[in-house]
């Protein structure tokens, strides 16, 4: 799968300040709404505007929002009218799960990351009852209108320094992409109900790590995505205590939005040049939203903290075994590559 490259300081140098404060505008709009999961309007906004690199691109900035809000309603709709039949519920989950990751095997984009992260999150809140599924459904429209608003405005305020557009350059991968398709659905059908066991719905974040890990398509990259996940989970969560210890001593908005654009420039300018790959700081990023968001509103931090890292743990783990084993057993792709972000000459 295709991994937006590290930001160039040469071409943006205004990437960190422009993070931080796109995050400080996330949380600001929390007490606007006044949400039911304060977590996604925390993090989603600022996901899809860290995946931005050189110029701004209006088309893209609108379009991944308008995107997300007619998947959610349209897998609102596919759970409701599906769930009363389990099997075929079951079973169409799984049909959704695999035409996702064909199209990511297929393509390269990540046009299909989007839908399958969508498509776990809807399906898996959708056991919970329709009162559930609508919740998380209002709560990805009202981040995705957050994003649509704020990106352009941080943007606007804070533009970069290159003119050039970046244009993403997916490739598509070789051998028997039905087989690997077939096999993180499969798994990722599996992790689906473990998920909805464990998962309450502020901690979502979890189901888009156990999506994003089997997501690529060789052993090398998938156990390289674990560790990642991994690894951002761990900062994430380490800068939230951080965040929650010093908002402690002083409750006011204010404070907490400035911890909020510090802690993305702290990740913001490891992007440029941190040891780790670019996105273990935007995942990081993210982690830390959600946490913090979670903590603030319903959540006990140390338990969200505590269950956040161990169940990354535990699903990255499973899922990247799993997902290597039969990959190894079949051998669909006919060999295996590093993930993109390791490779030779990646940035």
């Amino acid at each position: 799968m295709y991994v937006t490259p590290r930001p160039v300081l040469s071409e943006d140098p205004l990437y960190a300040v422009r993070l931080g404060l796109a995050g400080a505008l996330a949380y600001a709009a929390i007490p606007i709404l006044n949400p039911a999961l304060p977590p996604i309007i925390a993090a989603l906004p600022v996901g899809l505007i860290a995946a931005q690199r050189k110029a701004f691109n209006p088309v893209r900035m609108l379009a991944a929002p308008v995107v997300m809000i007619l998947l959610v309603y349209i897998m609102t709709w596919f759970v409701e009218q599906l769930r009363p039949m389990p099997v075929v519920y079951v079973g169409a989950m799984w049909l959704t799960y695999f035409f996702g990751f064909r199209m990511v095997l297929q393509t390269g984009a990540m046009a299909g990351m989007l839908i399958l992260i969508v498509a776990v999150l809807m399906s898996v809140m959708g056991m919970n009852g329709n009162a559930t599924v609508e919740a998380m459904r209002d709560g990805f429209v009202q981040a995705s209108l957050v994003a649509a608003v704020v990106g352009p405005l941080v943007y606007l305020l804070l533009p970069a320094r290159t003119r050039e557009i970046h244009e993403d350059d997916p490739k598509p991968n070789p051998g028997r992409i039905n087989t690997g398709a077939a096999i993180r659905a499969t798994v990722l059908l599996g992790l689906s109900f473990w998920l909805y066991s464990v998962m309450q719905p502020s901690d979502m974040m979890m189901a888009m790590v156990a999506a994003m890990v089997i997501v690529f398509p060789t052993r090398s990259g998938v156990w390289s995505e674990a560790e990642q996940r991994v690894r951002a989970t761990v900062y994430g969560s380490a800068l939230a205590i951080v965040v929650l210890a010093v908002f402690v001593l002083s409750q006011h908005l204010l404070i907490l939005l400035g911890l909020v654009f510090l802690s993305g420039l702290y990740f913001g300018s490891k992007m440029f040049d941190g040891p780790q790959p670019s996105m273990v700081y935007q995942y990081g990023y993210s982690v830390l939203l959600s946490l913090v968001a979670g903590a603030l509103s319903t959540q006990d931090a140390g338990y969200a903290i505590f269950t956040r890292v161990v169940l990354t743990m535990a699903g990255a783990g499973v899922a990247a075994c799993t997902v290597a084993l039969f990959d190894q057993i079949t051998d669909w792709r006919g060999g295996d590559a590093p993930h993109p972000a390791k490779a030779p000459g990646a940035l």
